[in-house]
């Protein structure tokens, strides 16, 4: 029998919660009805969905009436940075300053034309120029131009938490509009006294322990999108056409619905198993560099490189010792290649080349860290032999 894995990846995505589990089979057997007809069986497939809106909601501290479910986060932030997104009183942005350690589904799937993107640089440890956000907002006021300011709420790499109220105050005084992309942040951290102040945050419901299939945009007061993004018959109040996905968004209440209820606690245990990772991992490398200990960060993300170790030799053999991490965002379709995040903090292309992300959930414990600790010691051990033979 193959000895139990240390998974290390719920970044990339957390393993379905067994609750999860019960809600989305229930769904598929007890709710053959469309939410949009009006017999029964319609009736109570749009009754789980509607609740499953209110859990979604409260996790964020929004209501109800603000969630608009999607496929995932990405198609969430492909339909608010199009253009789309509008506000009372103000016209369509026709700019989009987007942080340079966004997600590539902001970075690389907004609709803007070329010319009207402008990316804002960050400082060493992954946070937003707070300056050049201001002076390029006030500029683009000056000259009548509404612009969209779009930025994570944490990072899915690093795990560097940006300073989401000070950047929604700096908009609101210029006349821009936010969004923010709080996929990873989600149910890991109190996010709903800052995250309302912007426009439209997006979701992800697999980051949660979550079907993989199923996210939401949640729009502030005020907010909405036009045209509707996907057009056709009138579900998600005439935003988001196509029948709605029960059994997935069932499962994405109930996810939304344990992580609300197991904050701060959750939160409070996965830092204290995040630093004895990261304490055990300087203990056996001295030379590794964590990434964004500089600014706050979310409890559950570590991002570190061992100088002359090289990420895709190490996720080889740490996968065969039996520990499950990553080298950075799971869309990159299994290459491993230099971080564009690393890269936009300046840090060194050879040692960014190396950087390994371990990201912990709800199923972690303190046996998963203590193997991973072990795998790494004998994967740094024996690059340091290398390295005393070659002196």
């Amino acid at each position: 029998m193959e000895r139990a894995r240390a998974y290390l990846d719920h970044n990339a995505t957390s393993p379905v919660r067994p609750e999860v589990a019960e809600a989305v089979a229930h769904a598929l057997v007890a709710l053959p009805g469309n939410p949009s007809s009006v017999h029964r069986e319609g009736r109570a497939a749009r009754s789980a969905v509607e609740a499953a809106r209110a859990k979604v909601a409260s996790l964020v501290g929004a209501a109800a009436s603000r969630v608009v479910f999607t496929s995932g986060g990405t198609e969430a932030a492909n339909a608010v940075l199009s253009g789309a997104l509008r506000r009372r009183g103000l016209a369509a942005p026709s700019r989009l300053l987007i942080g340079a350690t966004e997600h590539p589904c902001g970075l690389h799937g907004h609709r803007f034309p070329t010319g009207a993107v402008e990316v804002l640089p960050v400082d060493a440890d992954g946070i937003v120029r707070l300056d050049v956000l201001e002076e390029r907002l006030a500029i683009l006021a000056a000259e009548g131009v509404v612009a969209l300011v779009s930025v994570q709420a944490a990072n899915n790499e690093t795990g560097v938490i940006q300073p989401l109220a000070r950047i929604a105050a700096l908009a609101c005084q210029h006349g821009a509009l936010v969004h923010s992309d709080a996929v990873q942040a989600a149910g890991r951290i109190s996010i709903a006294r800052n995250i309302f102040s912007a426009d439209a945050v997006t979701l992800s419901g697999h980051k949660l322990g979550a079907p993989k299939g199923v996210g939401a945009i949640v729009l502030g007061e005020g907010a909405t999108l036009e045209p509707a993004f996907l057009a056709g018959g009138g579900q998600e109040g005439r935003l988001r056409a196509g029948t709605e996905n029960v059994p997935g968004i069932a499962g994405f209440g109930v996810a939304a619905e344990l992580a609300l209820a197991a904050m701060p606690a959750e939160s409070l245990r996965l830092a204290s198993l995040r630093d004895a990772i990261e304490a055990g991992l300087r203990a056996r490398a001295p030379d590794a560099v964590v990434f964004g200990t500089g600014a706050e960060r979310l409890p559950n993300t570590i991002c570190v490189a061992v100088p002359g170790l090289k990420a895709e030799t190490a996720l080889i053999a740490l996968d065969l010792d039996g520990v499950a991490v990553s080298s950075g965002a799971a869309c990159a379709s299994g290459k491993v290649s230099r971080s564009g995040v690393l890269a936009a903090m300046g840090v060194d292309s050879a040692l960014s080349a190396g950087a390994l992300r371990v990201s912990l959930g709800w199923s972690s414990r303190q046996e998963d860290g203590e193997r991973f600790l072990a795998a790494f010691d004998r994967l740094v051990s024996s690059l340091y032999k290398r390295r005393e033979r070659a002196a």
